[in-house]
């Protein structure tokens, strides 16, 4: 398995391609062709398929089997509390920088002519959350709906509780038969993902040439611009000052570290999916990070599925954008108290494809807000989705280096 997991991961060769691939994309997604348009957005969705198949297992056989191997020891609860010590500061200054933005850089309201049309792309059929139906959706009622569902958090609680189950169970000849099943299962998931990663420049030109077209649409101007700005510009900070501070702070070079998980952060990208990143920042965080293995493959299947910068930023920022454009007041204590909100809906918001947006969605028709600015950021969420992932995976990668120094002085 070590060798197929050191594959996973890509090499200078292998980076020039994907950035060969993207350069490609870029180029074929502005040529404006419809036929060429539509047969990138077949392929890019080939792929977001096939990740999202990936990513279910990867997450539940890491969880378990780490669990499994680790759970008995004392590092394990040391481990996990650091993990969510900094998973939620992170989290938590996401949302405080993108509140910080959305004040300085105000955007205004659109034309309410603007704000009717955009509610023929809102999704029907919305139900409200609340926090009671969040709570539920995570606790499954059998054993094929998380799978089925494609819900990361009922994946992690199952696979957690099994893991552990495993790690105190007396030690027995059929135990070990499962046990072995299960780490031979891990072994066929990597080679799957071997595969998976070696034919992804295409997918690369497919989703670099979606990302060109919404571009050059045109859909970004005016105040609906600002609200971009604030939303990627809050992620770009977060990226390039917020999280190098962090490691800084705990003696670690940012530059080094980022050198280091570059294939991840690249990866979660082009497939706007923490989740299905998952195999290539393992095998970046111990081939390249050296981060021991008993802290990156039980810390970075947690984050990629609680640690949610960007997505904090988006529930934030989006969330008084639409109320400010419904007539709501934005006081200082309303940002407080959304600022709450984002980062609470960020941690629970894992396994749901465009979760964000549809979280965010939901949130606002509970509010009673007028939603039909949600229809008009559609369109242009794929952009913003792709650098919050980036952001996430980097956030992950940040954990797992800090936690891995800071327990290395135990």
């Amino acid at each position: 398995m070590e060798e197929t997991k050191k594959k996973a991961g890509f090499n200078g060769k292998q980076f020039a391609i994907w950035m060969a691939a993207l350069v490609l994309g870029t180029i074929l997604g502005t040529l404006g062709c419809a036929p060429l348009n539509e047969f990138f957005d077949f392929i890019a969705a080939i792929y977001t398929r096939l990740f999202k198949f990936i990513a279910v297992p990867t997450i539940a056989l890491a969880v378990t089997t780490t669990l499994a191997l680790l759970g008995a020891k004392k590092d394990t609860g040391r481990i996990f509390l650091h993990t969510i010590i900094y998973t939620v500061l992170t989290t938590v200054v996401a949302a405080v920088v993108g509140a910080i933005l959305y004040k300085v850089i105000a955007p205004g309201n659109l034309p309410a002519e603007l704000i009717a049309q955009g509610k023929a792309s809102v999704p029907s059929n919305l139900g409200k959350l609340t926090v009671y139906n969040h709570i539920l959706a995570v606790v499954p009622d059998n054993l094929l709906s998380p799978l089925s569902s494609g819900n990361v958090l009922s994946i992690l609680l199952v696979s957690s509780a099994v893991g552990l189950a495993l790690a105190f169970m007396k030690e027995s000849e059929n135990i070990q038969v499962l046990l072995k099943g299960i780490l031979g299962l891990q072994e066929l998931l990597f080679t799957l993902i071997k595969a998976l990663v070696w034919t992804l420049p295409v997918g690369i030109v497919a989703f670099s040439a979606q990302l060109a077209a919404q571009m050059s649409a045109g859909v970004i101007v005016g105040s609906l611009g600002k609200y971009v700005a604030v939303v990627l510009g809050g992620n770009i900070l977060q990226f390039c000052v917020v999280l190098p501070l962090f490691l800084l702070i705990r003696g670690l070079n940012p530059l080094k570290v980022f050198k280091q998980m570059l294939p991840a952060v690249l990866m979660a990208f082009f497939t706007k999916s923490s989740a299905a990143t998952l195999p290539v920042t393992v095998a970046s965080a111990e081939n390249n990070l050296k981060a021991k293995k008993e802290v990156a493959r039980f810390i970075l299947p947690v984050c990629c599925t609680i640690n949610m910068n960007g997505c904090a930023a988006f529930i934030l920022v989006t969330s008084l954008f639409v109320m400010q454009n419904s007539g709501m007041p934005i006081t200082f204590e309303s940002i407080l108290l959304w600022i709450l909100i984002a980062v609470i809906s960020a941690i629970g918001n894992a396994g749901v494809p465009m979760g964000c947006y549809f979280l965010t969605l939901s949130l606002m028709s509970g509010a009673g807000a007028s939603i039909g600015i949600m229809g008009i950021i559609l369109p242009i969420y794929t952009v913003i989705d792709m650098i919050e992932t980036g952001v996430n995976v980097w956030s992950d990668s940040c954990v797992c280096a800090i936690v891995d120094k800071e327990l290395a002085k135990k």
